[in-house]
């Protein structure tokens, strides 16, 4: 077996190396069961030294022009040769204990794709709030956290990979086609609980509270449109860090 880890980077010089480290501490997991791992950095068209310092840990680097989350995972898949795909992001820690979670899943041979549940990093009440009911959504719907998700690579790239239209919320449409293509093949997707996966707060910091009311009221009025819009999902885009 052989696991390609995917991580898209835009901008990422101060978290990509210690996020580096965990990841290949994780890999342990996969090692022990003799699994082949690569990592592969994309680099969204950073202007720092994303690509230097992810070169540094050993990492394989692959460059996408155009900065969109959606094209900088598609261009890391299509240079990975694993059977399995695992897309985390550049500001999240997976631990051994998750990483081994996933391979008992696809172990199980009934697993197409999955997720898991997030915790976020300090003490944020009302994040944490968030983030237990976006985990119970999760759980109860069978989608997919854009942060941590497993795919075989078969059925990545037979559903196209992910929506290159969209600027955000492209991980719930790929988690939508998965699950339609996960019933034809009698398999199912799943979201892993036991160990969550440890990702980053700083948009709390980062952005007003103003800010992500005017987002989710424009959102609420016309979702195909905002979501196709770079400008308005600036809170992925603008490069605050």
């Amino acid at each position: 077996m052989n696991v390609s880890v995917i991580i898209p980077a835009f901008n990422e010089e101060r978290l990509i190396g210690e996020t580096l480290r965990q990841v290949k501490a994780a890999t342990a997991a996969f090692a022990r069961r003799e699994w082949a791992t690569e990592i592969i950095v994309c680099d969204n068209n950073s202007t720092d030294r994303t690509a230097e310092l992810s070169r540094a840990e050993g990492a394989t680097v692959v460059f996408e022009p155009v900065n969109q989350i959606a094209r900088a995972r598609n261009s890391g898949a299509a240079a990975a040769t694993g059977d399995w795909l695992l897309f985390i992001d550049a500001d999240s820690h997976p631990s051994a204990e998750l990483f081994d979670d996933v391979a008992e899943a696809i172990e199980a041979g009934r697993c197409l794709a999955g997720s898991c549940t997030m915790e976020f990093a300090g003490h944020h009440p009302v994040v944490n709030l968030v983030a237990w009911l976006c985990n119970g959504f999760m759980r109860a719907g069978g989608l997919m956290s854009g942060a941590f998700i497993f795919c075989e690579a078969g059925a990545f790239r037979e559903l196209g990979g992910f929506n290159n239209e969209l600027f955000a919320g492209e991980e719930i449409d790929l988690s939508q086609r998965l699950k339609r293509l996960a019933r034809e093949k009698k398999k199912r997707i799943v979201i892993l609980h036991r160990h969550p996966l440890l990702t980053s707060a700083r948009k709390v910091h980062l952005y007003t509270l103003r800010e992500y009311i005017r987002f989710l009221v424009r959102f609420a009025l016309s979702p195909k449109r905002i979501l196709r819009s770079r400008e308005e999902c600036h809170t992925w885009y603008d490069g605050r860090r």
